[in-house]
């Protein structure tokens, strides 16, 4: 592998190994204040090779673990937590104003023309003129509002935004009037805010006042103080209509993982042939499947070779056209077999016969032996110059059409070779090479003949008697012989 490839499959599995974030914002347990709807998605792909080696094979097992966090955000409402009917607060501590909150220092809770711009129904008046620190640590206070509301039920963990809204009526410039809002975890103060809506010597008539604080982690407790001054001691600062509402993230987490395993499998050559072969045959004679962690084995139905007479007699032609004519084979007449035949010819040597006093039967054989030597001369006497005839082979001429057949038959699979088409095959080229293709056309049928008669006889034999006699005979010979010894 060369270098530049090294270094682009570095970058790549850097790439794999490094976290995927796709988010819409981010919005962390400690974050005050509203998070952004939305989604976000973080994928963290972790790769792990091992390597196990087995003797027979070296098994590489990569294993891919992608871990994915789905993180869905919104924002909750819970409402007007001073509205009686959404159940935080009993109707005495409603913020419509009908009842005294209770709280500092001296209050009223006029009706009618009394409220000016806020209705001609009840009202809360601030006509404390005091000047000291109200409960929630606020100065300048002469009378004080003081509601605490139980908040647990929204089960709010990941921070949020309180939101308020007041009306006002201050005919008084030189009064005074603030709004305060803290929150808490249990005893643990999660956050305190103060907002003056009217300073001292400010003249604002009738107004309509919002506010909000943030906070963050998990609030169950909001306590609500309205205060102020009456500096006058004419007619004091008044509010009305008082509303809270809280305003929550909700964050839903959900974790999965994907895990992919892959197995590498590197054989090592240390296979007996004939199992290699037996995996190859299994892999090529079946349709091999997977269903449910189980391995199935389907055989595939070969296709079938429709051989006939008439399509392997074509088959021979067509290989007889293809095959090259036979070269004659020239034979060479050795020089040494002529000259082997003059030497004979020279040590021929012609023997005249003598006569000599015999017998009558010697004078009789003699002219035998005179006549073979005198014909031995005559066979070795050849011509010198007659040729040798060629010597034929001995080998069988191997016809065009029996090569063509031979190859037919050797083109058939070493594994197919027993299947019914190769066996109707070569039964054919047998056929055509003997001439014998109308062989099964007509066949004489035998009659079957009843043999019962013939296995119920039996069969004297005559000279059975004889045979037994003759074996007494020789056992009283033995016997006999026996006892002359022992006397």
């Amino acid at each position: 592998m060369k270098k530049q490839d090294i270094f682009i499959w570095v970058v790549i599995l850097s790439i794999l190994i490094l976290p995927f974030s796709l988010k819409a914002n981010t919005c962390l347990p400690d974050v005050e204040g509203l998070c952004i709807p939305g989604l976000t998605i973080t994928e963290d792909t972790q790769i792990d090779i091992t390597e196990e080696d087995k003797g027979t094979e070296i098994i590489t097992t990569t294993t891919t673990t992608v871990t994915t966090t789905t993180t869905t955000v919104t924002n909750e409402d819970s409402g007007d937590i001073l509205d009686g009917d959404n159940d935080y607060v009993s109707t005495s501590k409603e913020g419509d104003m009908d009842y005294d909150w209770s709280g500092q220092g001296p209050a009223s809770m006029p009706s009618g023309n009394s409220c000016g711009q806020l209705g001609t129904d009840k009202c809360a008046m601030i006509t404390g003129s005091g000047n000291s620190t109200s409960t929630m640590g606020v100065d300048g206070m002469g009378t004080t509002f003081f509601n605490t509301i139980d908040i647990s039920d929204l089960q709010i963990d990941n921070g949020g935004e309180v939101k308020y809204s007041i009306k006002v009526d201050k005919q008084d410039a030189q009064d005074r009037i603030y709004m305060h809002v803290s929150g808490f975890n249990g005893t643990t103060s999660v956050f305190s805010g103060t907002d003056v809506l009217s300073e001292s010597g400010v003249s604002t008539g009738y107004q309509s006042y919002n506010g909000s604080f943030n906070f963050s982690g998990v609030l169950d407790k909001i306590i609500v103080e309205v205060g102020g001054r009456d500096i006058n001691m004419a007619i004091g600062p008044m509010f009305d209509d008082v509303s809270i509402n809280v305003f929550y993230n909700v964050i839903n987490t959900i974790v999965t993982q994907h895990i992919t395993t892959l197995e590498e499998i590197y054989y090592l050559d240390i296979f007996n042939p004939v199992e290699l072969d037996f995996v190859e045959e299994v892999f090529e004679y079946n349709d091999i499947s997977m269903e449910e962690g189980e391995i199935s084995f389907t055989p595939v139905e070969p296709e079938v070779e429709e051989v006939t007479l008439a399509s392997v007699e074509l088959e021979i032609a067509e290989i007889e056209i293809n095959l090259p004519e036979p070269e004659p084979e020239i034979v060479e007449v050795e020089t040494e077999l002529e000259m082997e035949i003059e030497m004979e010819m020279e040590e021929i040597v012609v023997v005249e016969a003598e006569p000599e006093e015999e017998t009558i039967e010697e004078s009789q054989e003699e002219p035998q032996e005179s006549e073979q030597k005198e014909l031995q001369p005559k066979e070795k006497e050849k011509d010198p110059e007659e040729k040798p005839k060629e010597e034929k082979s001995s080998e069988p001429k191997v016809t065009k059409k029996e090569k063509a057949a031979t190859k037919i038959v050797k083109k058939i699979d070493d594994k197919a070779r027993y299947d019914d088409a190769a066996q109707t095959k070569t039964l054919i080229v047998m056929q055509i090479l003997g001439n014998t293709k109308t062989f099964f056309d007509s066949q004489a049928y035998i009659q079957d003949t009843n043999v019962t008669e013939y296995l119920n006889k039996t069969i004297d034999d005559p000279y059975g008697m004889l045979f037994n006699k003759a074996q007494n005979e020789t056992m009283n010979d033995m016997v006999n012989s026996q006892w002359q010894k022992s006397q």
